[in-house]
């Protein structure tokens, strides 16, 4: 039967649906990330926004939500994809990695930021008890809003995800104590935890055997059916299945999504359940964002507006400051470790949970739990805000070290050297690594000097086209100067300029074309490598590997057509090799470089 017009879910579903296609394109446009265009819409059109004119402007109905709770299962759903999709991308041997990092770093923040921010409310006047409960829940980060921004991979993407997942399991234990620690709990309670941490060991045991052997199977079945629908149904099927599960043990449904992913990873098909599952993740996560937003009312922040700010920069600024102390006790390096801190400053989601828990076992009042609700709201709202302030200041940070860092501006011998490093300079350090060989990056983009440090590789920020940067390197100590660049005119002044100073430099350029690699050669290049050659060889390996042509002639072919086009180039530039120094020289003719 169709909702009639006036019914309050198709109205509240229409304006979720028109938030969702007008904040994200509309945000993404003006490169503000559309997590505060959510919020900012729940503001707007919840019951403390527009929804408090409504009797007196009554259309206002229709643009408005009118019943923020009913919306609010489709925001934990958007919680228990979240986490199924981070599932997705991990397996158990990389969780197993992460132990150290889940239970010594997530473990030691959770607790240290609980009992600082704890004693500080102690100290202001709250009870031992209550103190406990509001140290615990604000000590918490967020997961649906920290991840999205960083991922899992990374220097930054690891710590993060360790700490949060630490947080996301120890949900359970922490509603239980509190419980226990209500005026009128007793010993049951822990039994009942105990119980309850029993059973979930074993639900997840089951899950982890079992979906070994079934998930295979159901989704090769749903694969060969070759219907996208069908694939959805299943990956959806799997999630509400592995959140009910934990969910009739006493676990948070988070878990069992979690423990979901994880099994589907291990598949072959983890590539395509992200896919399929990613656009009902966005939209349930913007409809968890839109409940965040509507619990924020703007007229009782105005009222205690002292307030409400002294709480939002302590339980940040503690947080930051814990955060960042431990990683950097755990060994990350300060850019990091300042970044990461900020990133984990704000409250949680999941502190709402804590707080109404802690409110339901009186260990607070109920009107400083709507306090802190508040502040977690608004603490939520400027995480992005304060990823980016983070981000700013580890990119300063990383400029001073790098240019006080000797291991990375003077310590050059024997090391090559990357000048830019793009899609092809990565892969150049890659192959570096992989056989053990010294080198360091320089990049004129300080955001891809930071990008490229998280991720292990060595690199410092210069720019390798002032002459002053090339003389700093001391290329007389390097083992070889590497172009990457995309410019051509660039890349030749370079070419030129190092091999006048350093005539005996080992010099590989990236070349578009073979014009431009002869052109290179004549500025005194070792190896100019034309792009354009190179997808075309590679094309033809893979076409004739593919039609049944065994691998060995087709590598010799290779080689021999290559060597083939090199002696060509020459011969277009008029170079010869010259003896002693493994480099080209110009022959007496020179004459015009043709298209070939």
């Amino acid at each position: 039967m169709a909702l009639p017009i006036h019914s309050a879910a198709f109205s509240d579903s229409l304006v979720i649906l028109g938030a969702a296609g007008l904040v994200i394109p509309a945000f993404t446009r003006f490169r503000i990330t559309p997590v505060i265009g959510f919020i900012l819409v729940g503001m707007l059109v919840g019951p403390a926004g527009l929804g408090r004119l409504i009797d007196d402007v009554p259309w206002l109905y229709y643009i408005t939500i009118s019943n923020p709770h009913s919306i609010e299962p489709f925001a934990e759903f958007g919680i228990v994809l979240l986490l199924f999709s981070i599932g997705l991308e991990l397996s158990f041997r990389r969780l197993w990695g992460m132990r150290r990092t889940v239970f010594g770093l997530g473990t030691s923040k959770l607790l240290l930021a609980a009992l600082a921010i704890g004693i500080g409310l102690w100290l202001f006047g709250e009870t031992p008890t209550g103190s406990l409960g509001l140290g615990l829940a604000l000590a918490l980060s967020s997961t649906a809003l920290v991840l999205p921004m960083v991922g899992t991979s990374g220097a930054i993407g690891k710590r993060a995800f360790g700490i949060l997942l630490l947080e996301d399991l120890a949900l359970v234990p922490i509603v239980f104590m509190l419980g226990v620690m209500a005026p009128y709990g007793d010993s049951d309670g822990w039994d009942g935890l105990f119980q309850t941490l029993g059973f979930g060991i074993a639900m997840i045991a089951v899950m982890m055997i079992g979906g070994r052997f079934v998930l295979p199977r159901l989704f090769a079945q749903a694969a060969r059916a070759k219907n996208p629908e069908l694939f959805l149904s299943a990956s959806l099927l799997v999630v509400i299945l592995s959140s009910i599960a934990t969910t009739a043990v006493g676990l948070s449904p988070i878990v069992g999504a979690l423990v979901a992913g994880l099994l589907i990873a291990e598949t072959d098909y983890h590539a395509e359940v992200d896919l399929v599952i990613a656009p009902f993740k966005g939209l349930a996560l913007g409809i968890f964002l839109i409940t965040v937003g509507m619990s924020v009312d703007p007229l009782k922040i105005l009222d205690h507006w002292d307030e409400v700010a002294l709480a939002v920069v302590a339980v940040v600024l503690a947080k930051a400051l814990i955060t960042a102390g431990l990683m950097r006790f755990w060994g990350a390096k300060r850019a990091v470790a300042a970044e990461t801190g900020l990133l984990m400053s704000s409250p949680s989601e999941t502190t709402l949970i804590v707080l109404a828990t802690a409110a339901q076992a009186r260990l607070i009042n109920p009107d400083t739990a709507a306090f802190w609700q508040m502040v977690t709201a608004i603490g939520l709202t400027i995480t992005p805000i304060l990823a980016k302030i983070g981000h700013d200041i580890a990119r300063k940070v990383d400029e001073r070290e790098s240019a006080s860092d000797p291991n990375l501006s003077e310590n050059v011998s024997h090391r090559a050297i990357i000048a830019g490093f793009g899609r092809v300079g990565r892969l150049v350090a890659q192959m570096m690594d992989a056989h053990d060989r010294p080198y360091i990056a320089v990049d004129a983009d300080i955001d891809t000097v930071l990008h490229a440090r998280r991720r292990g590789y060595q690199i410092m920020f210069g720019d390798i086209a002032r002459p002053g940067m090339i003389d700093h390197l001391d290329l007389s100590r390097a083992s070889a100067l590497i172009l990457t660049m995309d410019d051509p005119v660039q890349v030749v002044r370079i070419t030129r300029y190092a091999r006048d100073r350093y005539p005996e430099l080992t010099i590989v350029a990236r070349a578009r074309d073979p014009n431009h690699a002869a052109e290179l050669y004549r500025a005194g290049a070792t190896d100019a490598v034309p792009e354009t050659l190179e997808s075309s060889l590679q094309l033809s390996e893979a076409v004739l590997v593919d039609l049944g042509v065994a691998m060995g002639p087709v590598i010799a072919s290779i080689h021999e057509k290559r060597a083939e086009l090199r002696a060509k180039i020459m011969e277009m530039g008029e170079i010869e090799r010259e003896p002693g120094f493994g480099r080209w020289r110009l022959r007496d003719a020179r004459p015009e470089i043709a298209d070939d």
